[in-house]
């Protein structure tokens, strides 16, 4: 058993509340969780999106990989293992931003799904914490799983080679960054501005007209700055804001590491409110970037010259804060490994793939503007190949680290498989029609 954590969620979260409105016919009990057909529905949908051939008795497999998450989660909440908003929201704004980096903007990829970052993480915020409840379980009853090298290379020789996996080209990238610093001169722009905005809506202008000409927030702007969320959703300053406010009430100008904010509170229930939202954020202006340009060419005619080592160079000029310190080695966002499958580059991050299609390794690009999405900054950077492999057949020699991964997850699966026989024995579990005459890995159908 290996539990999947649902990579495409917010892809399809709009076909999953369709599903629920039509389907909700119980398929299964754990514990006190239940599993509807909708819940079944949505995973199919997934799998379509991901381009996989939906067959029949993928229903069974993935009710039964749903059970196995809900088993977690029961067992999750029994030894009390909970999980922080702070975690929640860390998770859910990974995920829209890697999201948000395929489709463009926040802006496009609410247009795309009809429904506004606050609409989704609101939707999303149980089932991820459910997800980190479960994969934080998972992972305490597999802590102690260790492979030795022996244990690796008898892994390796049980393989059938013709089941041996061919490994596409893999690619691993360097990177200096230069981002312009926002200056004192800059912020005190940004705040007098929206003191000024703020003024306008005071004498009168309405705060959602307001917005939408001035809102630097491109997931609210074009709603009038409308968000509806919920306590622990969004960054301490705006929330310490909005419980702040009474209804109606428009706050003074404050910051946050987005920028400068104010917020006019719409209504407040509990720990759920909706309020409208204006953002400015400070901007560097063109002497920033072009200061940026220059010293990052001057590292670039010295990497030419040999006069500086890649290694010296990143410690030297790049402000990168996730990668000064690691050689400047970029993180895959999708996968969260260094290395980048060649035939998915140019889907992940196309910057990159027109920088380097044409490179040899140990080649650097020339300084190029660049916009990291997840960050939502601009800066300057030379981009590095540093190190390309050519498709082949794993083996112990090139791919150890992987089938060392392969391995240990064996050693995990067998564990799992042996906690899910015990946990089944002592939990109440129902499975109704038409599951009952599924073939489950596991002894979910008790006699």
């Amino acid at each position: 058993m290996k539990l999947s954590f649902i990579s495409s969620l917010l892809l399809a979260f709009s076909f999953t509340a369709t599903a629920q409105e039509t389907i909700d016919k119980i398929a299964a009990q754990v514990g006190d969780n239940i599993i509807l057909l909708s819940d079944i529905q949505s995973q199919k949908i997934q799998a379509a999106q991901a381009g996989m051939t939906l067959t029949p008795e993928m229903d069974c497999a993935m009710l039964e990989e749903l059970m196995y998450q809900n088993l977690l989660v029961n067992q999750a909440k029994l030894d009390s293992i909970e999980v922080t908003p702070e975690m929640i929201d860390a998770e859910m704004e990974q995920r829209i931003r890697v999201i948000e980096s395929q489709i463009g903007s926040r802006q496009k990829m609410e247009e795309f799904y009809g429904k506004t970052v606050a609409q989704i993480k609101n939707e999303f915020r149980p089932i991820i914490g459910d997800q980190l409840r479960a994969k934080e379980m998972e992972r305490q009853i597999t802590s102690e799983v260790t492979v030795t090298p022996r244990d690796v290379e008898n892994f390796y020789k049980m393989i059938p080679k013709d089941s041996i996996p061919l490994i596409n080209a893999q690619l691993s990238f360097q990177q200096i960054v230069i981002y312009p610093e926002i200056g004192a001169k800059e912020k005190e722009q940004a705040r007098v501005r929206l003191s000024g905005i703020r003024e306008e809506v005071m004498a009168g202008k309405p705060f959602s007209t307001a917005a939408r000409l001035n809102s630097d927030d491109p997931g609210s702007a074009s709603q009038g700055g409308k968000i509806n969320a919920s306590k622990g959703m969004m960054v301490k300053p705006f929330e310490a804001t909005v419980f702040s406010l009474e209804e109606g009430e428009v706050s003074n100008v404050f910051e946050t590491e987005y920028g400068y904010h104010i917020i006019k509170l719409i209504k407040r229930l509990g720990d759920d409110y909706s309020c409208r939202h204006i953002l400015i954020v400070p901007t560097f202006d063109d002497a920033a970037i072009e200061s940026a340009a220059y010293k990052l060419d001057t590292c670039y005619q010295q990497l030419l010259a040999g006069k500086i080592t890649w290694d010296q160079a990143v410690v030297k000029y790049s402000n990168d804060e996730f990668t000064k310190l690691n050689k400047g080695i970029i993180t895959n966002p999708t996968t969260g490994d260094q290395q980048w499958d060649a035939e998915n580059l140019n889907q992940i991050d196309q910057q990159i793939y027109l920088l380097t299609q044409n490179m040899k390794v140990g080649d650097f690009s020339q300084p190029n503007l660049y916009s990291n999405m997840m960050e939502r900054k601009q800066g300057v950077r030379i981009v590095r190949l540093m190190k390309r492999t050519a498709p082949h057949r794993a083996n112990l020699t090139q791919d150890y680290t992987l089938i060392q991964s392969a391995a240990q997850n064996e050693k995990k699966r067998v564990v799992i498989n042996d906690w899910v026989t015990e946990k089944i024995a002592s939990t109440y579990v129902r499975i109704n029609e038409p599951f009952q005459d599924c073939t489950f890995a596991n002894p979910w159908m008790k006699r």
